[in-house]
């Protein structure tokens, strides 16, 4: 049996912060904090969360725009996280990136011929002019782009345009894995949904991999797989979509669920409002880093840390209620 794409183990990231009036290094704040998940060919994995939940940084660990504090990222069984610059270079093509501005990802000094052909060059994908014009219209015509549009620059697009050149960008030197980090979040409704309904047939054409990282839970719930929940640097729960939308098993996952507008004007809908604000990642609380804010809490929950746990064949939830009699967890 073939590994999976991708591994994640136990991934953490801190980012030092400068204290007191001279500058000196006092703390750190834990970004990302023992994340660990993996993610299968053809795939589509959605981290989702509040803002300042790490999802993003997770994405740029993976990439290797950041260096990571801990732990490792594995790519096809072989471990990326702690190669060099040279030694990552050609595994860079299959990692590939759609950022969530479309217009401050793209240079714009640079015509879209030109966008589209660097990673052609730098991977040396096309030998010759010929070669490179028709790599750089087919790309065009994968995302739905005239190939006049070759000739222009990105400020005389639209958003959504603009956003079908980031992922031809992409798709250029044929990545197995796309991280889309809020790629679809600044775009209006209309072209969102025409931007994710070309991810999916890209996904399907190609066999691509999607990490998707997203605040919006429609999306989501329209176009992944599987969703992982972070909160303050960890996941809370993972589990294939149908188990995360019908039946969450962690109370965080409750309240985003809750906070989704409903389809229809006046239908029922127990909204759960949390009390508080999230608490620092500089100084996060012990034990569930979620009690702070959580309905159900109780004495375990404030000293502990609750561990992800298998409750079915697709879901996992890092809960202490999971531990407690049916009858007594609100969850069951």
């Amino acid at each position: 049996m073939s590994p999976p794409l991708l591994e994640v183990n136990d991934l953490t990231k801190h980012f030092a912060v400068r204290t007191g009036l001279l500058g000196g290094r006092g703390a750190a704040v834990r970004a990302v904090d023992g994340v660990s998940f993996s993610l299968e060919r053809g795939e589509t994995l959605s981290i989702v969360g509040e803002s300042g939940c790490g999802k993003s940084t997770v994405g740029r660990a993976v990439l290797r725009l950041l260096d990571v504090t801990g732990g490792q990222v594995v790519l096809d069984g072989r471990r990326i996280d702690d190669l060099s610059a040279g030694a990552m270079r050609p595994l860079r093509r299959r990692i590939q990136v759609v950022f969530q501005d479309p217009f401050s990802s793209l240079n714009p000094r640079m015509r879209v011929r030109d966008i589209l052909a660097e990673p052609l060059r730098n991977f040396r994908l096309a030998r010759g002019a010929r070669a490179l014009d028709a790599r750089v219209a087919a790309l065009l015509d994968t995302v739905r782009l005239p190939r006049d549009a070759a000739g222009r620059f990105p400020h005389e697009f639209s958003g959504g345009q603009r956003q079908r050149i980031g992922i031809a960008r992409a798709l250029a030197p044929e990545p197995d894995l796309i991280v889309c980090d809020e790629a679809v979040s600044a775009l209006d409704v209309s072209v969102k949904a025409q931007v994710v309904n070309l991810l999916q047939d890209l996904q399907r054409e190609l066999g691509l991999a999607l990490l998707f990282i997203s605040h919006d839970l429609a999306i989501v719930e329209h176009m992944t797989h599987r969703v992982a929940v972070m909160y303050l640097g960890q996941i809370v729960e993972i589990a294939a979509r149908a188990r995360v939308f019908a039946a969450p098993k962690h109370p965080y996952t409750q309240a985003l669920l809750s906070a989704v507008p409903v389809p229809e004007p006046g239908a029922a809908r127990d909204r759960i409002v949390l009390k508080g604000d999230v608490p620092s990642p500089i100084d996060p609380p012990p034990g569930c880093r979620f009690h702070t804010r959580c309905p159900y809490a109780f004495a375990r929950c404030r000293t502990e840390v609750p561990r992800l746990r298998r409750l079915s064949p697709e879901q996992e939830a890092a809960c202490h209620l999971h531990d407690r009699p049916a009858a007594e967890n609100p969850l069951a």
